[in-house]
């Protein structure tokens, strides 16, 4: 899977989280994310970093596939939500993308 914002590819390297045993093991483990590695959780409009060791940006996607809220720089043991949230990215931390912005996500076959 590919993930693009506008034209601009932002990971290349995609881990859905769409059952319930990826979506409860997520980023657990994990010591860092590299720059091109992404986490699709759908459906979701909430999520934790409970247990975390790194900080991450957390898009929040709305149904037309627009970020509908951004977290910065997100920190471990912390809690964030969007009601109008369809799906979350996860992506490494200081990624710069604005809420408003089209995400494209890509199958790879």
């Amino acid at each position: 899977m590919k993930i693009y914002i506008g034209k601009r590819l932002i990971a290349d390297q995609v881990f859905m989280a769409d059952n319930l045993f990826t979506r409860l093991k997520g980023l657990l483990g994990k010591t860092c994310m590299e720059q091109g590695q992404a986490m699709v959780i759908k459906p979701c409009n909430s999520i934790h970093t409970c247990f975390m060791r790194f900080n991450i940006d957390v898009l929040f996607i709305g149904k037309n596939n627009e970020v509908v809220k951004v977290v910065r720089n997100m920190a471990p043991f912390r809690f964030a939500a969007a009601i109008k949230a369809k799906y979350v990215i996860e992506l490494p931390a200081n990624f710069g993308i604005k809420p408003g912005e089209l995400v494209e996500v890509l199958r790879s076959d």
